[in-house]
């Protein structure tokens, strides 16, 4: 039986309190017992953004699990003296998941990015997960009230989607549509299909380890230095909120 979910809250985001592996198990659970499931991997950016736009918080308060994707929210929670256990990112998630697909021969569908690098992902999803069932795929650039789109993942009955749209159109696009759904993983991956395809690199493993991903992605990509504005602002809200703690003690 799954242990009953214990829940962090940073900014009014309820974080699921679990590692890598324990979300993996969960998720396998679910999949086993024709459950569906909402995941959203939030980093500093989308707590501000939900913050700031109620109607995205809602879509955010939908999710089953909210995972710590960033180490800005491990290092929140440990601010506001109630700790995750580690950092859960969307794109360490979406590979557990394809090797557990790969392991069981479960049926996955891709959403998101350009025609190009959908292609790309998937003949690299092709060639090192070999047991795995594609059973569709649509770029990012589609009209959400098209029901054909919804129709064909439907009749398709994958176990898993990977929504690559970017936050916050991915997890509006999950809020939006999953009550159509009776099954299935719904995860956004955010930029993961441009990391797998091959068309941008994740950082070296060292930068990783620092907890300096962000800071490469920023130099690989300077045109993120706009959306960084919100790691200050996260901060600085953060250290409200511990003050607020602190002098209710």
């Amino acid at each position: 039986m799954t242990k009953t979910k214990k829940l962090i809250k940073i900014l009014g985001v309820s974080f699921i309190d679990t590692t890598l592996q324990q979300l993996v198990e969960r998720l396998h659970d679910s999949i086993i017992h024709n459950k569906k499931r909402f995941v959203v991997t939030a980093n500093p950016e989308i707590v501000m953004n939900a913050n700031k736009d109620e109607e995205y918080m809602k879509d955010i308060q939908k999710a089953d699990y909210v995972t710590a994707d960033g180490i800005g929210i491990v290092k929140a929670a440990q601010l506001l003296k109630t700790p995750l256990p580690e950092r859960v990112s969307g794109y360490e998630i979406m590979l557990e998941l394809l090797k557990l697909a790969n392991q069981n021969s479960y049926k996955v569908y891709f959403i998101g990015a350009t025609e190009d690098t959908l292609h790309k992902t998937i003949q690299n999803v092709e060639r090192d997960y070999e047991n795995l069932e594609i059973v569709g795929s649509q770029n990012g650039f589609f009209d959400w009230s098209d029901d054909q789109i919804t129709q064909k993942i439907i009749k398709a009955e994958p176990h898993i989607v990977f929504v690559a749209l970017g936050a916050p159109l991915q997890e509006k696009w999950i809020s939006k549509h999953i009550h159509l759904f009776d099954k299935g993983i719904f995860i956004g991956i955010g930029g993961s299909f441009d990391v797998i395809a091959g068309t941008v690199k994740r950082a070296p493993v060292l930068w990783q380890k620092a907890n300096l991903e962000w800071l490469y992605r920023i130099i690989k990509q300077p045109v993120r230095i706009k959306r960084s504005i919100a790691i200050p602002q996260f901060i600085l809200q953060v250290f409200k909120e511990k003050l607020k703690g602190t002098s209710k003690e």
